[in-house]
């Protein structure tokens, strides 16, 4: 019997430290790929070169967005049958695509103005993921309602391509904040039941990473439309 309740709260520990230590890499993750995206972006405008084959061709463009698409379709569906290895350069890769063609973003607001709405992201970010993880609610119920929002967020934005209305593009913004805040928080409560299953390992870590890594860029995105000062 005292063998028995000794080693109870060692796994018990055991399973707690696994599921910090799976939590610590998917944010450590997160945050080497915004630091990638910050940096490419910064060589982007920097280099005129580089900002001129992305800006002076549409094709260009889009196909760097075409292959940002397929980069985060390949990890999500089909990272269980890649290595480690390729899950990460996947990830890398689409970071710094992903920062190239952010970098048109710095043309159209001014430096301030993205400064503060990152810093406002940040904590928007950070307050729901805090709530994902601490609260003891399910959250399984946002599942629909969230869905439903992104996919409607994501028809209305290329509707609004053709038609440039500037009131549709505000309210599209409007639910995309609340999509995307919302998804922050179910995003990283079903990041902690996962680790709470002693899931382990660099390809949830870096799964787990890119899934919060879109959660922040996109609220980032629908945040600046209505905090951001154009140039």
């Amino acid at each position: 019997m005292n063998d028995f309740n000794s080693t109870f709260p060692r796994t018990a520990t055991q399973v707690v430290v696994k599921q910090n230590a799976l939590i610590r890499q998917i944010y450590a993750w997160m945050g080497t790929g915004l630091a990638i995206t910050a940096f490419m972006a910064l060589v982007t405008l920097t280099s005129p070169a580089i900002l001129n084959a992305v800006l002076g061709n549409r094709l260009v463009f889009y196909g760097l967005m075409i292959g940002e698409l397929a980069l985060v379709f390949t990890l999500s569906g089909a990272i269980n049958k890649m290595s480690a290895s390729t899950a990460t350069l996947i990830f890398i890769a689409y970071s710094a695509l992903n920062g190239v063609t952010l970098s048109t973003v710095a043309l159209v607001y001014t430096a301030n103005s993205i400064t503060s709405t990152f810093v406002i992201t940040g904590g928007m970010f950070g307050a729901m993921s805090v709530y994902g993880y601490m609260t003891k609610r399910d959250l399984t119920s946002w599942s629909s309602f969230l869905f439903m929002g992104l996919i409607g967020v994501v028809i209305a934005s290329v509707v609004n391509i053709f038609v440039g209305s500037s009131a549709v593009s505000w309210v599209i913004s409007g639910i995309g904040v609340i999509v995307f805040t919302g998804l922050t928080a179910y995003d990283t409560s079903k990041i902690k039941e996962m680790a709470a299953m002693g899931t382990e390992g660099r390809k949830p870590a870096i799964l787990g990473a890119l899934t919060l890594y879109l959660d922040f860029i996109n609220l980032f995105l629908m945040l600046l439309r209505f905090t951001g000062n154009r140039r």
